[in-house]
């Protein structure tokens, strides 16, 4: 049990908190709406912040990127719940070319790949620029996450009588966005590594 809570900083208690706080707070809203779809959103991060929280004590993941998940769960509980006209905050256009669902994808899965860099990078014995095949790699993976994603909401698509999800536009457009986040979180690493 201790070694649960090895890797504990007072940074990460505060993250835990205000995530924690957040779900709480949108997942009675959404009770309270009968928005099944975004119930079931906050229990599945519920139960992938359960993972982190166990990796963390495995792999002492940095702050920065804790913080950056956190924020990406915030982001997605909002895009669901605020309302912009006729639509809620997921529909809304940024910029001509880029919509909010689309910022989240992108912002998310670029934290989801550099997540999971902090998880290989024990294994990756690099001490400079990683190699392409390295870096390709992560971005797979970042993309595979993404793909984890998808399949939830395909779940959800199938299991609830309606949903926000939207069709395969938005599926093919999420799987870009995801792509370019996990892209430029390898660049972001690289960058940083020089």
């Amino acid at each position: 049990m201790n070694k649960l809570f090895k890797n504990i900083t007072r940074l990460k208690i505060i993250i835990l908190v205000f995530t924690l706080l957040y779900i709480l707070l949108f997942g009675i809203s959404y009770l309270e709406r009968a928005n099944y779809e975004f119930i079931m959103y906050a229990g599945s991060l519920i139960i992938f912040g359960l993972l982190i929280f166990y990796l963390n004590s495995v792999y002492n993941l940095s702050g920065g990127v804790l913080i950056g998940i956190s924020l990406w769960g915030l982001l997605h509980m909002s895009g669901g719940y605020f309302r912009i006209g006729q639509g809620v905050l997921y529909e809304y256009w940024l910029l001509p070319f880029l919509r909010y669902d689309m910022f989240v994808h992108c912002f998310g899965f670029g934290f989801a790949t550099l997540f999971s860099y902090y998880i290989l990078r024990p294994y990756l014995k690099i001490r400079n620029k990683i190699p392409l095949a390295v870096s390709v790699l992560i971005v797979f993976i970042g993309m595979g996450i993404g793909a984890l994603n998808e399949i939830i909401e395909f779940i959800l698509v199938l299991t609830l009588p309606k949903t926000g999800v939207g069709g395969y536009d938005n599926t093919m457009w999420d799987i870009v966005f995801n792509t370019i986040g996990a892209i430029i979180a390898v660049v972001y690493i690289n960058v940083k590594k020089k």
